[in-house]
């Protein structure tokens, strides 16, 4: 019986996030309940409210216009804005957890919604979104996408701000120069990437990503090349098949060969500016860096089109997160904060977010906007994953231990397996270990 539910629980969340990538194209004592005793308040809707960033750094101007604009609507409450670096998001939270100090409001996106909901440090949003403006307005593939990663129990936990999906940027004039095609198969990009390379010149065919955030771009990378299209088979997780084994081995093996030697400990900013900047001729990132590329190369330089295809034309890539805005359990200004998430997601201002973000708006009145068209790695990744050549594979984000796993525990041996200290398959075994585990113990848990 705990097989059969699992696999409903599971498919769930295939079918949550699949449809959402098919449409596009994150104060306290303690009682036990990992929210410290601290229910927070309603509040007077008036005052101070603080918002935690979990990009910050990089959407931190963006959320700073959103802001000047709430406060002009709402003159009565003042937001205290904190940037914090994605790769410091969690700890952060996990620590003031522990001794206190959370946010009335922070980015809670799918990729650490579980572990957040099963410390039971989020306010359930139901009640919240159907008795307000945005009832009806939210696109709603994310929204049951963001339940389903809240760990199993259907409840929302953060309102979609946006969706992802990943993307192939390549140098046009480089490849022109070069007599290449475009890298819209794994062939062409291992072609491009060894023949666009010259160490001496500076010159590389490609940056990998081997800092904070390299689990995932190496996950896409090895499904996208041995085209296994599910993250499970039966209780055991597929990371460490023989295939996805061998696809890492090729894969790893550009670094240095057709990448900078930087590469072994950049984040996505390292990389996306060292690409905006250099002669490298390819970067795997997503949505969210295209408006980085435009304002850096103009728009006749590169493009941005979906992960290239394996045999017969098959595209098989990972899924990306939802993001959202969270509402902190422990606020003392709980009214104030759910109009600060409300006016956040209106159409008009979830619009100007995504646009600055290069994502796709979570209201479905600002995904009409003319300038979501626009956008070629949108269209494009909007025709791919709904012509039926992409496959995705889902991730399992409701996991509480997935983001633990797929950063802080495994980023170091990533890290070894490009430097040659470690064998692939010995990195994937490990990883697979440490899923098994988490899904067998989150089977008991969900019965």
């Amino acid at each position: 019986m705990k097989i059969s539910i699992r696999r409903s629980r599971r498919a769930a969340v295939a079918v949550a996030l699949g449809s959402v990538l098919a449409l596009t194209a994150t104060a306290c004592g303690d009682d036990g309940s990992g929210t410290g005793g601290d229910k927070g308040e309603e509040g007077s809707g008036k005052g101070e409210i603080v918002f935690w960033d979990n990009n910050g750094g990089v959407r931190t101007d963006i959320w700073k216009e959103v802001i000047a604009d709430f406060e002009k609507a709402n003159p009565d409450i003042k937001v205290e804005y904190v940037g914090i670096p994605s790769t410091d998001y969690q700890s952060k939270v996990d620590t003031a957890l522990q001794g206190g100090g959370l946010p009335d409001v922070g980015g809670v996106g799918a990729a650490m919604l579980a572990g957040f909901a099963a410390q039971n440090a989020l306010e359930p949003l139901d009640d919240r979104l159907t008795k307000s403006s945005l009832n009806g307005k939210m696109n709603e593939d994310m929204v049951k996408s963001l339940k389903a990663a809240g760990g199993g129990d259907g409840t929302l936990y953060s309102i979609p701000t946006s969706a992802n999906n990943g993307v192939l940027y390549y140098r046009t004039d480089l490849f022109e120069q070069a007599g290449l095609d475009a890298p819209t198969t794994w062939d062409k990009f291992y072609e491009a990437a060894d023949k666009l390379t010259d160490a001496k010149k500076n010159e590389f065919g490609y940056t990998i990503r081997g800092g904070a955030g390299s689990i995932a771009q190496a996950l896409d990378a090895m499904y996208g090349q041995s085209g296994i299209t599910s993250f499970w088979n039966g209780d055991k997780t597929t990371v460490n098949d023989p295939k996805n084994v061998a696809a890492l081995e090729k894969y790893a093996a550009l670094y240095k060969k057709v990448t900078p030697a930087a590469d072994l400990n950049n984040d996505f900013t390292k990389m996306v500016a060292q690409w905006d900047s250099g002669t490298i001729g390819m970067l795997n990132h997503n949505l969210g860096s295209y408006q980085d590329h435009v304002k850096a190369l103009g728009v006749d330089k590169f493009r941005g089109i979906p992960q290239p295809t394996g045999l017969a034309g098959k595209r098989v890539q990972v899924s990306n997160p939802v993001d959202g805005l969270g509402l902190f359990k422990s606020s003392k200004n709980k009214e104030a904060a759910w109009k600060f998430i409300e006016f956040a997601t209106s159409a008009a201002e979830n619009s100007k977010f995504n646009k600055s973000a290069g994502q796709v708006p979570s209201n479905t009145d600002a995904a009409k906007d003319a300038w979501v068209s626009e956008a070629e790695p949108t269209k494009l990744a909007a025709a791919a994953l709904s012509d039926g050549s992409t496959t995705i594979v889902q991730l399992p984000y409701y996991l509480p231990d997935w983001n633990t796993i797929s950063k802080a525990d495994n980023e170091p041996n990533l890290q070894k397996v490009l430097l040659g200290d470690m064998k692939a398959k010995e990195f994937l075994d490990t990883l697979a270990d440490q899923l098994n585990t988490a899904q067998a113990e989150w089977n008991e848990r969900n019965g």
